[in-house]
């Protein structure tokens, strides 16, 4: 009896596992296809085809109806189509998933924005920072939902994505910009740098590159009013201090040369004074140029467009093997901002 009972154990087991086989091959065939369907509705949204898109994405989810990057392309597709409803449908879906990730909150936010829900949309990224606070991108975002509703509570976001997460170059774009209108030309001078630093060749580093030339006209033009500022902030009032004593070195004006000498001069003094008291990639990797006889080329990709685009030409004309130096020694790095850095809300000492 029992010899008959183990034989039927291991026919049962074996039918199981043939049955358990044949499932496991119909999943991969089924993640095969959906896989491949994927593939062809991304061509389809690279091409601006958004219902073909719409369609394949669709029929692969009913072959893998859990696959979150496929919804979070869904979602995404219903956006770029202007469908909005439908975007802020799956959206809504995706967040609540357990392993919703930061882009899902992104998409649903875009999509509450394209149709002006900032009630929505307020909510939602307040729950996107909570799960996933070490998020840059999502700082940024609520940071200019906030700016369109002319809140001023914007900066303290771009401000903490610039901290939690020091590698995303928007929060910079956005917290230069809003310092150039304030006051604190120092943090729109300093977020600017970083920014074109992190974002070289993008739409939108001419724009900050321009914004970097007025900053300092800016600077010196209202320099004795700008010093009242440095009492609040002991890296400001560091910084403001040794411009203060290159200031002569900008008295025929702001021009390529004349910004060249004062940044030369700005980095042989910060780091004999502050230094060690101040570390900051920014400045150490001016110090690294200016020790190997790139930093006038840099300077001059950094503001020569913005000074006077012929003139700008014209150097790179005459000094073409530095340029080339440099922009070759720049495109074969990636410019990393170490964490702990950001002494923008430091009291003063």
């Amino acid at each position: 009896m029992g010899r008959f009972l183990k034989e039927g154990y291991i026919q049962y087991m074996k039918k199981l596992l043939i049955a358990i086989g044949f499932l496991l091959t119909g999943y991969t065939c089924f993640a095969q296809q959906a896989d491949s369907l994927h593939r062809a509705a991304k061509q389809y949204m690279r091409n601006g085809d958004y219902p073909n898109a719409i369609i394949v994405l669709s029929n692969a989810l009913k072959l893998v109806p859990d696959d979150l990057e496929i919804q979070k392309d869904l979602a995404f597709t219903y956006y770029l189509q202007r469908n909005y409803s439908s975007s802020i449908e799956s959206g809504k879906i995706l967040i609540e998933r357990k392993d919703a990730d930061e882009q899902c909150y992104q998409i649903l936010g875009m999509a509450y924005q394209a149709i002006d829900e900032k009630k929505a949309a307020d909510k939602m990224y307040k729950r996107g920072i909570k799960k996933f606070p070490g998020s840059g991108e999502l700082y940024n975002e609520y940071g200019e939902l906030l700016w369109v509703k002319q809140d001023p509570e914007a900066i303290r976001f771009w401000e903490k994505g610039i901290e939690v997460d020091p590698g995303y170059s928007s929060n910079y774009y956005n917290a230069s910009k809003y310092y150039f209108y304030t006051y604190d030309k120092v943090w729109s001078l300093i977020y600017g740098e970083l920014f074109i630093n992190l974002e070289s060749y993008s739409r939108r580093t001419p724009e900050i590159k321009s914004l970097l030339v007025d900053a300092y006209k800016k600077l010196f033009t209202d320099l004795k009013s700008t010093k009242s500022l440095s009492n609040k902030n002991s890296f400001a009032a560091a910084y403001l201090t040794v411009m203060n004593d290159l200031a002569p070195t900008i008295n025929l004006g702001i021009t390529p040369e004349s910004l060249n000498i004062l940044r030369s001069k700005f980095i042989l003094e910060w780091f004999e004074k502050y230094g060690d008291k101040f570390p900051f990639r920014l400045f150490e990797y001016q110090r690294q140029l200016l020790k190997d006889g790139m930093f006038d080329a840099y300077n001059q990709w950094a503001f020569g467009a913005a000074l006077g685009l012929a003139s700008f030409q014209n150097w790179t004309t005459q000094h073409a093997d530095d340029y080339n130096r440099f922009i070759n020694f720049q495109k074969g790095r990636i410019f990393k901002v170490p964490a702990g850095q950001n002494y923008r809300n430091l009291n003063s000492k």
